[in-house]
């Protein structure tokens, strides 16, 4: 049986991809049956460039944006049997991406999959780093019993690329709202939980990545400690980080020295420590002022909606 299958893609001021992305998924092998854009207020060419292509359009306000809220509504307004996920700048490398990523899908017990993200061109070298340390070269599928072996890693995922079986998504509520990240992650650990898997699906690749800043590296680590301790009591049924920090670190010095980038050493220190302490500080968020937590988020407008 074939299945159907629609892209959603939430955009804001997307301008500088969009076409690149629209180009790429209209090349592909395997092509989705619609595509639905659910746009929060974009004053860039973002939308005249959909139309060029004769996507979807859905307008929401900008302070209506939620993570997973936003991704159950796009759900409601498709009918594919399988719901691919994308962002705006995550741009398929190949033809055949989607149709690598949803291939999995055809085994009953997976749910969901997820496609390797490779740094983009302008990626600088700790951009790089973190897409080779998050998305390595061989797939893999993961379910309840892996978690003893890769803790948190079990239930990873991102919603930059992604596919999911619409009957066992909506079956498990689509995404959890209000969450100021990690919506696709909460999801796949319930999906795990109740006897499903998730795919890595390393053939299957977008560029995409984000250069930056070391305040902008604090403010995600920061978000990080808050979402791990908001959501600590689902997240530790998978076994902890199990010193994943760690292995980072190691793992982006010794791509400095091999590739003799001696320079930026230091550099890399100062991040390191930057994410330590963003982590630690958002894991006892409720101790500062709730203008202080907002102040060291990177998604600020979460904090006025809880």
């Amino acid at each position: 049986m074939t299945l159907s299958i629609s892209i959603i893609i939430p955009t804001l001021n997307g301008e500088k991809w969009l076409g690149s992305l629209m180009s790429s998924l209209h090349e592909q092998t395997l092509q989705a049956d619609e595509i639905l854009l659910v746009d929060s207020g974009s004053s860039d060419s973002t939308l005249s460039i959909a139309r060029k292509f004769g996507v979807r359009i859905h307008e929401i306000a900008a302070k209506d944006f939620d993570h997973g809220g936003t991704r159950t509504l796009a759900a409601g307004l498709v009918s594919g049997d399988v719901l691919v996920y994308m962002t705006q700048d995550a741009i398929p490398t190949a033809p055949d991406a989607l149709q690598r990523l949803v291939q999995p899908l055809a085994e009953e017990r997976i749910a969901a999959a997820y496609g390797r993200q490779l740094p983009a061109k302008d990626a600088n070298i700790f951009s790089e780093h973190l897409r080779l340390f998050n998305y390595p070269e061989q797939s893999e599928i993961r379910c309840w019993q892996d978690k003893n072996i890769y803790g948190f890693k079990t239930i990873f995922i991102s919603n930059s690329f992604a596919a999911y079986r619409r009957d066992v998504l909506a079956a498990h509520g689509f995404f959890p709202s209000k969450q100021l990240f990690g919506e696709d992650t909460l999801t796949v650990a319930k999906l795990l939980e109740n006897g499903y898997c998730v795919a890595y699906v390393s053939e299957a690749c977008v560029w995409h990545s984000h250069n930056y800043s070391i305040a902008q590296d604090f403010k995600r680590y920061f978000d990080i400690g808050v979402f791990h301790v908001n959501q600590r009591k689902q997240l530790m049924k998978f076994g902890g980080p199990g010193g994943a920090g760690r292995k980072y670190v190691l793992s982006e010095l010794t791509l400095l020295a091999g590739r003799k980038k001696y320079s930026l050493l230091p550099e890399s220190v100062v991040r390191n420590l930057g994410k330590f302490v963003a982590y630690n500080l958002g894991k006892h968020y409720r101790k500062f002022p709730r203008s202080l937590a907002r102040r060291l988020s990177m998604h600020r407008n979460w904090w006025s909606s809880i």
